[in-house]
């Protein structure tokens, strides 16, 4: 998925690291992370300010997940006056949400089930050093945050979590076939709920206008759990108020740029939301 035609300018970290090959921003998101692609599409760079993002987290998981499951290949890390960044390369296929699969919606949405499922077989349980369990989330919130989302529901089955499940993570090879997934920042084990759950949720923003859970659930091969589903999208919902505070951080710049770029469509439609 591509930007309009004034996409955000492009940071010296950035231009420096692409060592005069063309760049091209192709994604921002919501917390004001921008990825670039860098010449014919071998190389990615992920910037954001410091203090948003600390890209070790990501590079750590990809590191481990790239012995069990196609993710990308990181290339480097580093931070660089106020940009934090991470190089990757590039893999075959494109997001679920490029417009090619908006427009076949049946396949795309086929896909992300399948290869979730995938995602959650492959990745090893026992050996992930990771940790995205509700009670941890928890722990990162106020009082209030906490209070709001309420105790957990009983573990339905332990896997290895994406972490940020949302339809634009899965790569679409042009078979119609998963082929690979991104941004597994915040991977870790947790209930498989906590990653149903938001990639059902992005359905409704990625593909609108029909109701797709329930392919969605065919492919991934399990019944909507609804109790499970309404607690981990209350869990998810206190990382979407973010916004206004990069906006009171870095200015009006900063809120500018992401607006140019566009944000991520996986977000919580609740506008009363508890803060981290």
């Amino acid at each position: 998925m591509s930007f309009p035609a004034a996409p955000p300018a492009v940071p010296p970290v950035v231009r420096r690291l692409a060592a005069g090959r063309p760049v091209q921003a192709v994604w921002a998101n919501e917390l004001g992370g921008v990825t670039f692609r860098v010449g014919p599409g071998a190389e990615f760079i992920k910037v954001a300010r410091t203090g948003v993002f600390d890209f070790t987290a990501e590079a750590q998981r990809l590191r481990w997940a790239s012995a069990h499951l196609t993710v990308p290949a990181v290339l480097d890390f580093g931070v660089e006056q106020d940009w934090a960044w991470l190089r990757t390369a590039g893999l075959p296929g494109v997001s679920a949400v490029h417009p090619r699969w908006v427009a076949a919606p049946d396949v795309a949405v086929r896909a992300i089930g399948v290869g979730l499922r995938t995602l959650h077989e492959r990745l090893p349980v026992r050996a992930c050093p990771f940790d995205w369990s509700a009670q941890s989330r928890l722990a990162r919130l106020t009082a209030a945050g906490r209070a709001n989302v309420g105790a957990p529901p009983p573990i339905d089955r332990l896997v290895v979590c994406h972490g940020d499940a949302c339809a634009p993570h899965t790569l679409i090879a042009e078979d119609g076939n998963c082929c690979g997934h991104v941004d597994l920042g915040t991977l870790g084990v947790a209930d498989r709920w906590a990653d149903l759950a938001v990639a059902t949720l992005s359905l409704q923003w990625n593909f609108p206008g029909h109701g797709w859970e329930a392919k969605f659930f065919a492919a991934y091969g399990v019944a909507p759990d609804p109790r499970r589903i309404d607690y981990y999208r209350r869990l998810w919902g206190p990382r979407i108020s973010t916004q206004a505070k990069l906006d009171a951080a870095f200015g009006a710049e900063h809120a500018s740029a992401v607006a140019v770029a566009g944000r991520y469509l996986c977000r919580s439609q609740a506008s009363a939301t508890p803060a981290f």
